[in-house]
Order: structure tokens, then C-alpha cells, then sequence
């Protein structure tokens, strides 16, 4: 009799065992998840800044800046200037907010989640695509500075900050903006690396969970 109870006890507690571990699987997939979500937030946050700030720097530039029939008058901008750099903040940080945008919608789309290879698929391209906007940006404005014969608005800018100015240009105010948007755009490549992980650790979590199942629901041999 008390052999049969402690078999009894070893079968109980050897199918308790996998369903704690799948238990405590699925609760880390959903934290890694929920985390995942939060830093695509951030990066579109952030993103919408960087587009914000460095348009407003180039739309100071384009109503400051002196026409070429104009060139007699005391210019405020050199005459070798590369707007390279701002107008890749620009452009990579728009990519940035739509595919961060795009990202946050599909997968709030029950479709979309029923699928898991179309699921998985569309979670790694938006952060790849943030990923490599990131770099391109970055790229650009390092590229450029490290010229010590040729200006960028954000090295002009923050070369005049101490000068106080009544009117447009207000230089202190470029500095910070261009600076800002800078910064943030080189802490994305590791936001979105952070994104890509946890979209590669919630993939691995979801085949595996399939797997599972699979497995439970295949009949086994007597």
C-alpha cells in the first residue's frame, strides 16, 4: 500500500514539474515582452524628438541663412557648410518613428498575433529598421565633424553658444537642440538592440512553447 502511494506521489509530482517550468516560461516571455514594447515606446519618443529639434534647427538655417545675391551683407553662416548631418536627423528620425510606430499597431493586431511567422517577422524588420536608420545618422554626423576645415549646424552653433543674440539665430538654443537630437539618436542603436533582443527572446520562447504542444498533443508509444 505505501509503495502505491509513493508511486502515486512521484507520477503527481513528475507532471507538476514541466507545467511549473512552462508556467514560469510563459510568465518571463510576457515580461521580456511587455519590456520589448516599453523600449519601442522610448525609441519613438525619443525619435519624434530628434525630429522635432533638428527640423527646428534647419528651419532656423533656411530663414537665417543669407540668398547668393545677397553675399555683400555680413553673413551669420560660413560659406563651406555641410547640412548633411541635420538633414540625416531629420530623415533617419522620421524612419525611426514610423517603423516605431508601425511596430507598436501590428502587434496589437489579433491577426497579426495569430500568425507567429508573420508575427516574429514583423517584430525583427521594425527595430532592424530603426537599428540601421540609427547608425546611418550617427555615421553621417561623425563622418562630417570629425573635419576640422568644415562646419555642421551643430559645430557652428555650439562655436557662437556664448554669444547672446536678440534675434534669430539664438545660438545657445541650436547648440541644445542639435545636441539633444545628437545624443539621442546614438543612444538609439543601443535601444534598438535591446528591442532586437527581446523580439529574439519572445520568438525562441513562442517556438518553444509550440514545440511543447506538439509534443503533448503527439500520441505517444505504449
Amino acid at each position: 500500500m505505501s509503495e502505491t502511494k509513493s508511486e502515486v506521489v512521484a507520477e503527481t509530482s513528475s507532471f507538476d514539474a514541466p507545467t511549473l517550468i512552462h508556467q514560469k516560461s510563459n510568465r518571463m516571455a510576457r515580461v521580456v515582452e511587455s519590456a520589448g514594447m516599453g523600449l519601442t515606446v522610448l525609441a519613438l519618443l525619443a525619435a519624434i524628438t530628434i525630429v522635432v529639434t533638428a527640423a527646428d534647427a534647419l528651419a532656423v538655417y533656411n530663414t537665417t541663412s543669407l540668398p547668393g545675391d545677397h553675399s555683400y551683407l555680413l553673413p551669420l553662416w560660413p560659406a563651406d557648410f555641410n547640412m548633411r548631418p541635420s538633414v540625416a536627423l531629420v530623415a533617419c528620425g522620421s524612419i525611426i518613428v514610423l517603423a516605431s510606430a508601425g511596430s507598436l499597431i501590428v502587434s496589437k493586431v489579433s491577426a497579426v498575433r495569430k500568425a507567429p511567422f508573420i508575427h516574429r517577422s514583423v517584430g525583427f524588420v521594425g527595430p532592424a529598421i530603426c537599428l540601421i536608420a540609427g547608425v546611418v545618422a550617427t555615421s553621417f554626423f561623425y563622418g562630417v565633424n570629425a573635419s576640422s576645415t568644415t562646419y555642421t549646424l551643430h559645430s557652428w552653433s555650439c562655436q557662437w553658444s556664448p554669444v547672446t543674440m536678440n534675434v534669430k539665430p539664438h545660438w545657445d538654443v541650436l547648440c541644445r537642440e542639435t545636441t539633444a537630437a545628437i545624443y539621442l539618436m546614438v543612444m538609439m542603436i543601443p535601444l534598438e538592440i535591446l528591442v532586437l533582443g527581446s523580439v529574439a527572446y519572445s520568438s525562441f520562447a513562442g517556438q518553444k512553447q509550440m514545440f511543447e504542444r506538439e509534443r503533448k498533443g503527439s500520441p505517444t508509444m505504449s
